[in-house]
């Protein structure tokens, strides 16, 4: 790269310098040792240029990282962004995996998507929890998006704050929670408001992919199934790989009309994903 600084186009359109240590630590995140994550990085950085869109790095890196991994582990735990996209047209509601990331963090799941009557109008709210160790109950908005490169942003944390005004005198917090990033100015909002904030990337520290890495709570997509699998998971109400490491693979097989040697090859790769 000799230096120069090579300018690359997000999903979003924006323009970013490269950086292959963001390649090293996403590598090194997902259980690439930090002599492989610099070699993908470099492999990376040589095929990069100006106006590389971030779709076309993300395959490289992919492709980089099946030389790599040989049991293609890692690999799937890189794609842990992707499959989380897959979730809504797998028909698998957010909610519900919110709901379990949320439980991993000492929170009881009261209901989703309630009808709650406030003191003014009526809401559809996706998620209310109360925290295990003071009582204090929660009014979560989630906002699941498809597509990368799209923004949660100051109006989604604003119709939050006003949902939860109305219904304050039910519920101790808000919280937003997302799956892509957050813009400046909803991060901003949130903590000049006490709105609790959980997506891709923030809190730094804990954010909603780190919880899924930390707590097993990898979602079923992650694991490159076929159309006809994830509608039949689906239907069975699977929605983590840890549901289908718990499962008799002969029951499995007659709910879902999948082959017992194909669930056999699932079952083992989820259980390397969760080691």
């Amino acid at each position: 790269m000799n230096g120069k600084t090579i300018w690359i186009i997000k999903a979003n359109g924006d323009r970013v310098p490269f950086d292959s240590q963001k390649v090293r630590s996403t590598c090194v995140r997902a259980g690439a040792s930090r002599k492989a994550a610099k070699r993908i990085a470099e492999r990376v950085g040589r095929k990069v240029q100006d106006g590389t869109k971030t779709s076309e790095i993300y395959k490289m890196v992919l492709n980089a990282l099946k030389i790599e991994d040989e049991s293609k582990i890692i690999h799937h735990k890189y794609r842990l962004k992707e499959s989380m996209m897959r979730l809504g047209p797998a028909g698998y509601s957010f909610e519900n995996l919110v709901g379990e990331i949320l439980h991993a963090h000492g929170h009881n799941v009261l209901e989703i998507r309630s009808i709650e009557h406030g003191k003014c109008v009526r809401h559809e709210v996706d998620l209310t929890t109360e925290l295990v160790s003071t009582g204090e109950k929660f009014i979560i908005e989630c906002k699941y998006h498809h597509l990368s490169g799209l923004y949660t942003g100051l109006k989604e944390s604003l119709y939050t704050h006003a949902r939860f005004l109305d219904l304050n005198d039910k519920y101790d917090h808000e919280m937003l929670v997302c799956n892509t990033k957050l813009s400046s100015d909803a991060i901003t909002y949130a903590k000049c408001i006490g709105q609790q904030l959980l997506s891709w990337r923030y809190p730094p520290n804990n954010s909603l992919e780190k919880i899924i890495e930390e707590n097993g709570l990898y979602p079923i997509t992650i694991l490159g199934l076929n159309k006809y699998e994830l509608e039949s998971f689906a239907r069975n109400n699977m929605m983590l790989i840890r549901d289908l490491v718990n499962s008799k693979l002969n029951i499995l097989s007659n709910e879902t009309g999948i082959s017992y040697q194909r669930l056999e090859r699932l079952q083992n790769l989820a259980k390397q994903i969760l080691q």
